[in-house]
């Protein structure tokens, strides 16, 4: 399993960060009488450490693959085939946006036109835009996050150059964030020959995009208004267990951050909540229950864990995490931390920062905004050894 070892904080000067292309380094060892749980069909795959007084992990879960990783460090807690290569639907839309997001400001409108919406896929969940309207971006943003709008998708890739300059952006996106198990096809997620993505790489462009005001704003939003023909109107989320509805009740410390479907790829879910001061993710792909809610319970079920194993669950990994000075601008906070009136309005200002290279003597640390628009030069050094799990 490609997954990093953990390493240390330093002081506030610094960051973790999704690293692209750097060389594996071994998972630290298990704690006394403690030992990596993979055994049986049913749990096939799975990696959790199991010792006295680390929860069991629940009873139940059906999905093909999941992730359980903490949003701050990048620790991987627990997973079941985190590189198994499958269908993402809606969730690539998180690629889409770390991608796309910080290229056009908030305030920006669009005047929609034919081609825009032209190649939108029959059955694509849609938000209502209407050709001739005018949208701002953060209308088209809102579209995305929680209407999970496929036209809405349209049009911002035709603002950022059209659908396979976007697509072939997002591709370059994930390699540099170390996501090798994604390729691209459509960048709304939906069903297209060859599309796959995988629990690690979707859990990476999350932690990555979580690290942006404006992500973390959107994908947490349960409700919005929306321009319509009549006037505005308002539109909810469709991540049921943010919104709680159909059943479920709204799930303690959610903030995000998306969901998916498609008949190819069942349901999927990257999940994110924040509980005294630590994020989790949790990534679930298509679960073989047919329970009614079952990504949501399933996903709800493993961040209980999550949080449960606080303090006592040893990792089994990271997220491609290194160490890496800060490359200026204001001190960064935590992932997914309270996002304050000024930071909204200072627009898509990235708070972490890439690492980019590969083993050998060190690598290259920018800006995560640099790394998306090409406007830092690389700095910073560090090491690593190479090795593999």
């Amino acid at each position: 399993m490609a997954l990093h070892s953990r390493m240390s904080k330093k002081a506030a000067s610094t960051v973790l960060l999704a690293a692209a292309g750097v060389s594996l380094a071994c998972i630290p060892a298990a704690a006394d009488g403690a030992t990596t749980r993979q055994s049986g069909a049913r749990d096939a795959g799975v990696r959790a450490v199991a010792a006295p007084g680390i929860p069991a992990l629940p009873d139940g879960l059906s999905a093909l693959s999941w992730m359980v990783a903490d949003a701050d460090t990048g620790n991987v807690l627990a997973t079941k085939s985190p590189h198994r290569k499958l269908a993402p639907a809606s969730t690539l839309k998180t690629l889409f946006a770390v991608t796309v997001l910080p290229k056009f400001p908030s305030g920006t409108v669009r005047q929609v036109s034919s081609s825009d919406l032209a190649g939108v896929g029959a059955g694509s969940s849609v938000v209502g835009v209407r050709q001739g309207r005018s949208y701002t971006v953060a209308d088209l943003w809102r579209g995305v996050f929680l209407r999970s709008g496929n036209d809405a998708v349209h049009v911002l890739a035709s603002m950022n150059g059209g659908w396979r300059t976007t697509a072939r952006e997002m591709q370059e996106t994930a390699r540099r964030l170390g996501g090798r198990d994604t390729t691209v096809k459509s960048p709304d997620g939906y069903d297209a020959p060859g599309q796959v993505s995988s629990a690690y790489d979707l859990t990476v462009f999350a932690r990555a995009g979580l690290a942006n005001a404006d992500f973390a704003r959107y994908c947490s939003t349960p409700s919005a208004l929306f321009p319509g023909a009549g006037g505005a109107t308002r539109i909810e989320n469709t991540n049921r267990m943010l919104v709680g509805s159909h059943g479920l009740s709204r799930y303690p410390g959610i903030i995000g951050v998306k969901n998916g479907y498609t008949s190819q790829a069942g349901n999927t879910l990257i999940a994110a909540a924040r509980r005294n001061g630590r994020t989790l993710l949790v990534t679930v792909m298509n679960p073989q229950s047919k329970q009614a809610n079952g990504v949501y319970k399933e996903a709800g079920a493993l961040l209980d864990w999550g949080f449960g194993a606080e303090g006592k669950a040893e990792p089994v990994g990271t997220l491609h995490a290194v160490n890496a000075s800060y490359d200026g601008g204001a001190r960064p906070g935590p992932v997914a931390a309270d996002v304050t009136g000024a930071e909204v309005r200072g627009g898509a200002a990235w708070r972490s920062a890439l690492v980019l290279g590969a083993g050998g003597a060190g690598v290259g640390a920018i800006g995560l905004g640099a790394l998306l628009t090409g406007r830092r030069q690389a700095r910073g050094r560090g090491g690593e050894r190479r090795s593999t799990v």
